[in-house]
């Protein structure tokens, strides 16, 4: 138990940094920074901290350049359109669509790293999936596109599953490049979109400036940090279990602070596809229903 302590408290507090992120981004938006340019600085800032460090273990990560690139690609996506979508939206709802995560992360597992699904897998995935469906407003889904900020939240949840995959793939290369390499991704991709449309930046105050990159250097990076050095040290299915606390603190502190509810379906919805996580969660514990043993 001891070994374990440390561990479980780094992963349940930086799993309840991640479910109140939301409270920097609305600040910041209140006070006029616009979501494209925050994520530039606050995750351009943070990988400028960190490069150093990468630099310095590329003898780890050399050979390896085509992985990181992956890992820029879908980590970076991933992070950008998380970030927009609680920057942007509404947070109950987004963190439950980015919360299919799993599911995503089930099906990349059996397409690319050929692991088998089994019946009740199945289950869970339909399970999920139909909490989605019905979060997107079930039938009425048909009649209109889903906004652009709900396919925001559930493309992260999917970049963020294929990111997972390269970071198991990648074991040699150590945390802090692969971390390095996704902050990167997130700032070159926002970079490259801003760059696109020529955006005007407006005339921010330095304060407002500095608040905004230290939001990625002390709050972004040590939530990550905390995350993977946590995920890393404890078994697959407890961490899962201590990951579940984003959701809860996002959904209980959007509830006190802004009021946000959720519509009879909406409720349904969401019960479906948590329901669906710890199910998966239980099977990777090992924790099976008690049967009783017939006379």
């Amino acid at each position: 138990m001891r070994v374990t302590s440390a561990p479980v408290l780094v992963l349940f507090f930086s799993s309840i940094g991640w479910g109140l992120t939301w409270l920097p981004l609305k600040y910041l938006n209140s006070q006029g920074m616009e979501g494209p340019l925050l994520v530039l600085l606050a995750f351009g800032a943070a990988g400028l901290l960190l490069s150093p460090v990468f630099f310095k273990q590329q003898s780890h990560w050399r050979g390896k350049l085509h992985y990181l690139a992956l890992i820029a690609l879908f980590g970076g996506f991933a992070n950008l359109a998380f970030q927009i979508a609680l920057y942007e939206g509404d947070v109950i709802r987004v963190m439950i669509l980015f919360y299919l995560l799993p599911v995503w992360s089930v099906l990349g597992g059996w397409l690319f790293l050929g692991e088998r699904i089994d019946a009740m897998r199945i289950i869970t995935v339909c399970g999920a999936l139909a909490g989605a469906f019905l979060i997107l407003g079930g039938t009425a889904v048909f009649a209109s596109y889903p906004s652009w900020l709900d396919l925001l939240a559930i493309g992260s949840g999917m970049a963020f599953a294929a990111n997972n995959i390269v970071f198991r793939a990648t074991q040699s290369v150590p945390v802090a490049s692969k971390v390095t390499a996704m902050f990167g991704g997130c700032a070159l991709l926002i970079g490259i979109y801003l760059v696109t449309v020529s955006a005007a930046i407006p005339d921010y105050s330095p304060s407002i400036l500095l608040l905004t990159m230290a939001y990625g250097i002390f709050w972004l990076t040590v939530i990550t940090f905390g995350t993977q050095w946590g995920v890393t040290r404890l078994e697959a299915g407890r961490a899962s279990i201590i990951i579940i606390m984003e959701l809860v603190a996002a959904v209980v502190s959007a509830s006190l602070l802004l009021g946000e509810t959720m519509a009879a379906m909406e409720l349904v919805g969401g019960t479906l596809v948590v329901g669906a996580v710890l199910v998966e969660t239980f099977r990777e514990l090992g924790i099976r229903p008690a049967v009783q043993a017939s006379s």
